[in-house]
């Protein structure tokens, strides 16, 4: 076959031909960098650990080529050295509220003569504490009413009306049902372990039985909810997150759709509050909704579904400083030389030492507020004239180059933290609080029925929140199954809420 492709005709036409040709090139050079990139961050992601906590733990040379002025440099940035000191493993002392069995083993009497004659006496001890464990044990509670009537007309049959009961028709109590829950939502325990485990206890309890009592017991107790929701949107201070979560039997939607369980948390430490919310989608009404009236600061990571609030003069939006950190310090770990990914992440450690010199000097709002003023402001204008510089040399639509835009386009969110000491440098509070939901996804995989997402965003609400006010969960389930029967206006579930509540059994 001849080759019909038109040959240039003249000079020009030659050099546009050329000129194109090295574009294309050029593009084709920067898709394959892209690529690479691409293909290097799947295998660390893949088979190197997650952790960023090792990231720029040595000492730094800025040597690249394209890198920044030396002006621009923030002072001892060009040498970080972090040094350890190892502790030797100490055994931690057993609590004191744990019953004692006290074995004594003393020597025979005929080493109690010493040699000169005197009879020795007893100078001190040594004790030596081993923990035992007694195995779980199960008692019947039998509710015995008796009966009276009449023997001569054997009418006016006469007896003690029934306690209410948490579960009515259900031979569940309340302890039983906490213990339930908190081994499936704080324990990670899926209910056919469960199952498995009281069949090796000699009790046959059906999954499906257990199942009913979760959803009775969330119906029960869904205006706690409501208490939650009351509590967060006053508290002047909301952290949020969201993570993916399958749900079956989802309305109009495949069982293999994408749902989202919706958290936040109150970050202000009176009233910690921390809220679950199962939401089929990703859209921004949701926070919407359960925001609704809120008043004060909200601290999200960059997804765009939390920009309205942009819109709203009444809240203040706050970005997350680990959020901006993390590409580049994935960046890092792929870097053979350093770079600019280098200078990012060694701003962002300068700006954490700050946070923690204020967090092991328990300073308070006020001091914290000061001493962000003084120290982390001149770095990030330093940070700053360096990503104005940096920006226009990365190759676009690189990892490094969003990044970069990452922080350009939020550089106000990024930095509102320093405008109150009260207010966290990053919302890993709330990824905190979700990182549990994900390690029990992991174990359970999927919610059977929207309603059953529903009542686990119930119970983890509960169980987070009472952790985060100092509560052992299952003594707190258990109180809270133990009242809430009681309970006939807003003020009275606001009431059982864990901070409202002045015992706390540990």
């Amino acid at each position: 076959m001849k080759n019909t492709a038109k040959l240039p005709s003249s000079l020009g036409e030659s050099h546009a031909l050329i000129l194109a040709q090295q574009e294309e090139i050029k593009q084709l050079h920067v898709r394959y960098k892209q690529a690479l990139e691409q293909f290097k961050l799947a295998q660390q992601r893949k088979f190197t650990s997650s952790s960023e906590s090792h990231v720029l733990q040595m000492d730094l040379q800025f040597d690249e080529a394209d890198s920044i002025p030396a002006e621009a440099i923030p002072e001892e940035e060009n040498s970080i050295t972090i040094t350890y000191t190892r502790n030797k493993p100490k055994r931690r002392t057993l609590p004191d509220n744990l019953p004692r069995e006290v074995i004594e083993h003393d020597v025979p009497e005929h080493e109690k003569q010493c040699a000169c004659g005197c009879l020795k006496q007893r100078i001190g001890e040594e004790v030596t504490e081993q923990l035992d464990i007694i195995p779980a044990q199960l008692k019947v509670i039998q509710h015995v009413r008796p009966k009276y009537a009449c023997n001569r007309c054997d009418e006016g049959v006469s007896i003690a009306p029934m306690p209410t009961l948490f579960l009515p028709k259900s031979m569940a109590t309340p302890s039983l049902v906490a213990h339930t829950i908190v081994s499936k939502y704080q324990d990670h325990l899926p209910l056919y372990r469960q199952e498995k485990i009281w069949q090796r206890m000699g009790i046959e309890i059906a999954r499906n039985t257990v199942c009913g009592w979760i959803m009775s017991a969330a119906e029960v107790c869904m205006p706690m909810r409501n208490a939650l929701i009351r509590t967060l949107t006053a508290s002047g201070y909301v952290q949020a997150d969201e993570t993916p979560v399958q749900v079956m039997d989802e309305p109009n939607r495949k069982n293999t759709s994408t749902s989202y369980m919706w958290l936040y948390r109150s970050a202000k430490p009176d009233k910690p509050v921390v809220l679950f919310d199962y939401r089929e989608t990703r859209q921004a009404n949701w926070p919407k909704e359960i925001l609704n009236g809120y008043k004060g600061y909200l601290q999200t990571d960059g997804y765009k579904g939390y920009d309205w609030v942009e819109d709203k003069s009444d809240i203040t939006h706050l970005g997350c400083m680990a959020h901006a950190r993390r590409p580049f310090a994935e960046l890092v770990k792929l870097a053979k030389k350093t770079g600019k990914s280098h200078q990012a992440v060694a701003y962002f450690q300068k700006l954490y030492v700050i946070e923690k010199i204020a967090r092991e000097g328990k300073y308070t709002p006020q001091q914290r507020f000061e001493l962000r003023l003084d120290k982390a402001t001149p770095i990030l204008l330093e940070m700053r004239e360096w990503l104005t510089q940096s920006l226009p040399h990365a190759v676009p639509q690189s990892k490094l180059s969003n990044a970069l835009l990452y922080m350009h386009d939020r550089w106000a969110e990024l930095t509102n933290y320093l405008t109150d000491g009260t207010l966290e440098i990053d919302n890993n509070g709330a990824e905190n609080q979700i990182r549990p939901f994900a390690l029990g996804r992991k174990n359970w995989l999927f919610s059977g029925s929207p309603r059953g997402a529903h009542a686990s965003a119930l119970f983890y609400s509960l169980i987070a929140t009472a952790v985060a006010n100092g509560w052992n969960p299952f003594e707190y389930l258990r109180y809270l199954f133990d009242n809430i029967r009681a309970c006939k206006t807003d003020d009275d579930y606001s009431n059982l809420l864990p901070f409202n509540i002045i015992s706390k059994t540990n």
